[in-house]
């Protein structure tokens, strides 16, 4: 791994940690995406063990005039989102490739990258519709720009989280693009709820 040493036990207690903390808002909140009627009933939600073989560093390469897409959504709608760049990294020594996409009004609000970039990555993998949710699962990342210029991002799949819609019909999320399809199973993050 090109970054810092990583305690592993204290990287494995506070993921650990902020799962809990996730569980307990999903279970007794009003406005949690865990309809009221299952919430008295709601156990927590199911996870792959911490593992730092998946947070790992991406190089970030932008692209030349991105483009505005639109990304349909769970519920037929689309998205607007602005393809940011491509995503670099190696997992369990596999090369692999996603995209990360930016809200398009960001650029509106933040002049400049003086705030650092976050990125929204939709992605599904060989997990998907077996341990993972069918449609996919998300992550953000927060992108680095070194003083030559070179972004880079550190890309934690223990984070990936499955959208509000794997709880709850009601709610309309963006699809993942067939271009953020990994072939490699990502076993991290979050698991299928039911």
């Amino acid at each position: 791994m090109s970054e810092e040493a990583i305690d592993t036990q204290a990287y494995a207690s506070d993921l650990n940690e902020m799962r809990r903390e996730k569980d307990d808002y999903f279970g007794s909140e009003p406005d949690s995406p865990i309809p009221a009627e299952e919430q008295t009933d709601f156990a927590g939600l199911k996870y792959y063990p911490p593992n730092v073989v998946y947070r790992v560093e991406a190089q970030v390469v932008p692209f030349e005039n991105p483009q505005t897409v639109q990304l349909p959504t769970t519920t037929g709608h689309v998205r607007p989102q602005l393809r940011y760049g491509e995503l670099r990294f190696s997992v369990n020594g596999q090369d692999l490739r996603l995209t990360g996409y930016l809200d398009p009004h960001y650029t509106e609000q933040h002049h400049g990258h003086q705030h650092g970039v976050e990125l929204f990555i939709p992605f599904r993998d060989a997990t998907s519709g077996k341990e993972t949710y069918g449609a996919g699962r998300y992550i953000e990342v927060q992108v680095k720009e070194s003083k030559a210029g070179a972004q880079t991002t550190v890309l934690d799949f223990n984070l990936a989280y499955s959208p509000y819609c794997a709880y709850n019909e009601a709610y309309s999320c963006p699809l993942p693009p067939a271009e953020n399809t990994l072939r490699a199973p990502i076993e991290a993050g979050e698991k299928t709820y039911h």
